[in-house]
């Protein structure tokens, strides 16, 4: 009897260890990954806002700098099924992203741009080959690459599932380049416990503009003048799915005209955007379904494994009574 019973747990054992590294080594992955048809929106504000707008005067669109406006910008992202690199059940990720920011007064269009890239669904990081990647900050114009060249690299919609306690590589749309996001704390959000992080840019060029002389307090008709940029951003990320619960960004561009010093410059943008209080309640609703389905992979194959070990061990005891009884 005891003979059997031996056995019994030993076979239970067996199944539960099993069970348990194909929860957390099979199941988990096919589960944790980012989806191929996101269709996500996001909305960030801010007021007090300083911008530069281009209006109509006597039926002419002229540039000319607000104060104290209330801003609006609202980010749609979507996934594209069409690309070549995109297969059911795969590791890689085709989003677009789209993004819209308006002065909420007069609804005079601020800034867009709008992006494709291929992600890793599990890192959450750019990747190539990427045949439709491209960035198009301007009407009509569309920055390509090659393919096999990761264009715009680090993370940029959600940081990794399993988020670590430490700097990630993060992509700046202004910069055209990675930024670190350096680990900043632990937080909480809506009764949710989340990591902080936090990228942070000085006085950075980016690019060159043609602008009226009028616009900057110059007596010409038109001037080149260097753009500079400083930004500061925080991200609150939950760490088990890497959904971005809230964020803000803290920004300031300015147009530095020749004989000029960064700083001395005329603000062309300056003030501070946050997701709003429905797109940070969407996210935390997203995490906390997601964090559900995830711990099914990630606490019960623990347990799996210990009860496992423990009837093995225990059947291996009885085994081995019986046969010294015998």
């Amino acid at each position: 009897m005891r003979r059997v019973l031996s056995y019994v747990l030993i076979g239970l054992g067996v199944f539960a260890v099993a069970l348990g590294l194909l929860l957390r080594f099979y199941a988990y992955p096919q589960l944790a990954k980012a989806p191929l048809d996101i269709d996500k929106v996001s909305v960030a504000q801010g007021s007090g806002i300083t911008s530069v707008v281009v209006a109509e005067v006597d039926d002419v669109p002229t540039p000319e700098i607000r104060e104290d406006l209330n801003v609006t910008s609202t980010t749609h992202v979507t996934g594209d099924l069409t690309q070549p690199e995109i297969e059911e059940g795969g590791d890689v990720a085709a989003w677009v992203e789209a993004i819209k920011t308006t002065d909420d007064a007069s609804g005079i269009l601020i800034d867009a741009s709008l992006r494709e890239l291929c992600l890793d669904r599990h890192t959450a990081e750019a990747v190539a080959p990427c045949e439709g990647q491209y960035i198009s900050v301007e009407q009509g114009e569309r920055i390509t690459t090659d393919p096999d060249t990761v264009q715009q690299p680090g993370l940029s919609f959600k940081f990794p599932f399993g988020t670590e306690q430490r700097s990630y590589q993060t992509y700046d749309l202004s910069l055209r380049r990675a930024v670190e996001a350096r680990f900043d704390g632990e937080d909480t959000v809506q009764g949710l416990d989340v990591y902080r992080f936090v990228s942070e840019t000085k006085s950075a060029r980016i690019g060159q503009q043609e602008v009226p002389g009028s616009l900057i307090g110059i007596d010409e008709p038109s001037v080149n003048a260097d753009i500079y940029y400083t930004d500061r951003r925080t991200v609150w990320v939950e760490p088990n799915t890497g959904v971005i619960i809230a964020g803000e960004d803290a920004r300031k561009q300015e147009l530095v005209a020749p004989g000029e010093n960064p700083g001395e410059g005329t603000t062309v943008f300056d003030g501070t955007l946050r997701l709003n209080d429905k797109t940070v309640t969407g996210n935390v609703q997203e995490a906390q379904d997601n964090i559900g389905k995830l711990s099914l992979l990630t606490f019960w194959p623990i347990v799996l494994l210990i009860v496992g070990a423990v009837l093995a061990l225990a059947g291996i005891v009885v085994l081995r009574l019986s046969t010294r009884q015998r």
